[in-house]
């Protein structure tokens, strides 16, 4: 195994390191002694008070000046563009410099077992269930996710350990490299969870994402594993030209490995998989399929179906996924990731499962490059079918776009009022969080959709139900 290069590693330096895997990468190097710097312009929780708890300095925005004279190296996240002045001086001043996915490679992956999870939806959560199953049977493992799971405590590790378990994302590398960040991950066991057209900033359609896994599974060695989606017909696609061994994992009668004697109850899921029953304490299908895709993948490495099941009785969720952020005056404030309508739908669904008799409140920031845009106007208003009632907020950084190419999220209010559901657009977080309390009731739901910090509206929520008469 050929790691020694991360031995040599004095400081490493990160444009943009509030993004959710650079800081996963940077409290895990900083907890292997190497001085961490970063910067960034969007300074939010968990992730900035994650990074300060770890003693890594955050600078807020991006000058020259914050770049360190005897960094080793300085990743820059792929949020960065030219225009940058810390991009610029990294250039001018010949600085050595990767991408995020290029140094895991170069420092950390080589010579590994590496896991990688990608999908368009589930990747966090069938990442961080693996983790946690490969940790509780005492495989120790490396991982790396785009998210901070409650068991783990933290997005990253970089231990010594054969494996290393990663979220593979499809988005683009960096600005000098447009190819998915997942390439790089020199993947021996693939987990692909579903395909969809997303991420339309970079992909022309659904054709140019396929291209893009493809690519990814013509890299799995013959003596590794592709887990692909059985119940989804662009996973099945993908295994047309794969030249790795390939296992189709869902609840199709022609799976080639079938879930099957499924529960899905308020408070946990069981299915049987492998001829083994298991439980999770988590609700909703798409939860039963991410940790179907987990036990797989732990059962191609040989760990035993008992400390798989051990391991998912006791696993806590991530922050961001169904989190309940609090409870005031009987209403429960949910927080979630979820930001395509796919997404949005199985959150909904699972809730429904959860809280049968409450009404769902939901509230949604338009915030991603795909639903800032007007690709799914018309599919949105579908996707809060669970909901009672929904509140859209302003959509992101709306003025970097085209008028003809942005979501008009007052035509979705009014599609979901013919729908028969209450809605509207409110453009500022106080109008909305004032509105929704006067609507909400004890026993009610309230959940934020917003993969950004959304103006801490969930905080918001809670003080306003705490001190409303």
């Amino acid at each position: 195994m050929n790691t020694s290069p991360s031995t040599s590693l004095r400081k490493v330096h990160f444009i943009g390191v509030c993004g959710t895997a650079m800081g996963s990468l940077a409290a895990g190097l900083s907890e292997r002694g190497v001085t961490v710097t970063g910067s960034d312009e969007n300074v939010y929780p968990p992730m900035s008070t994650f990074l300060q708890d770890k003693g890594i300095a955050i600078t807020a925005g991006f000058k020259a000046a914050n770049l360190p004279d005897d960094a080793d190296f300085v990743v820059i996240g792929n949020a960065m563009k030219r225009g940058n002045p810390e991009v610029e001086a990294v250039l001018n001043r010949k600085l050595l410099y990767y991408s995020l996915p290029e140094a895991l490679k170069i420092f950390f992956l080589r010579g590994r077992h590496n896991l990688v999870v990608t999908g368009t939806h589930g990747k966090t959560t069938t990442t961080s269930l693996l983790t946690w199953i490969f940790e509780s049977a005492g495989l120790a493992p490396s991982w790396l996710i785009g998210g901070i799971p409650s068991n783990l405590g933290q997005g990253c590790r970089l231990g010594d350990s054969q494996h290393f378990i990663l979220e593979g994302d499809e988005y683009d590398t960096a600005f000098f490299d447009k190819r998915s960040k997942f390439v790089h991950y020199l993947p021996e066991l693939l987990i692909v969870n579903n395909v969809e057209f997303d991420h339309a900033d970079i992909f022309r359609d659904l054709e140019d994402v396929m291209t893009s896994f493809r690519r990814l599974l013509q890299i799995v060695p013959s003596e590794g594993l592709v887990l692909l989606n059985a119940d989804d017909p662009n996973c099945r696609a993908l295994a047309e030209t794969c030249a790795a061994p390939v296992l189709e994992v869902g609840f199709s009668e022609n799976a080639g490995q079938r879930i099957h004697e499924v529960h899905l109850g308020r408070d946990g899921s069981a299915f049987t998989i492998f001829g083994e029953k298991f439980e999770i304490p988590m609700i909703g299908e798409f939860n039963v399929r991410n940790a179907a895709m987990a036990i797989s993948a732990a059962h191609f490495y040989n760990v035993p179906a008992e400390a798989i099941r051990q391991a998912l009785k006791t696993f806590t969720g991530i922050r961001r996924r169904q989190e309940v952020r609090g409870v005031e005056n009987g209403v429960t404030v949910v927080d979630d990731f979820g930001h395509h309508p796919t997404a949005i739908t199985q959150t909904l669904e699972g809730l429904r499962v959860k809280y049968p008799d409450a009404k769902l409140w939901a509230i949604f920031e338009p915030r991603s490059n795909t639903t800032r845009r007007a690709v799914f106007q018309d599919v949105l208003p579908q996707a809060f079918a669970e909901a009672n009632g929904v509140m859209l907020a302003k959509v992101a950084r709306i003025e970097q776009l085209p008028e003809n190419e942005r979501l008009n999220p007052e035509k979705v209010a009014e599609d979901l009022r013919q729908a028969g559901k209450e809605a509207r657009y409110e453009p500022e977080v106080a109008a909305i969080v004032e509105r929704t309390v006067k609507l909400a009731s004890s026993g009610d739901v309230i959940v934020v959709f917003s993969n950004g910090g959304f103006d801490n509206i969930h905080t918001k929520l809670l003080d306003a139900l705490r001190t409303r008469a």
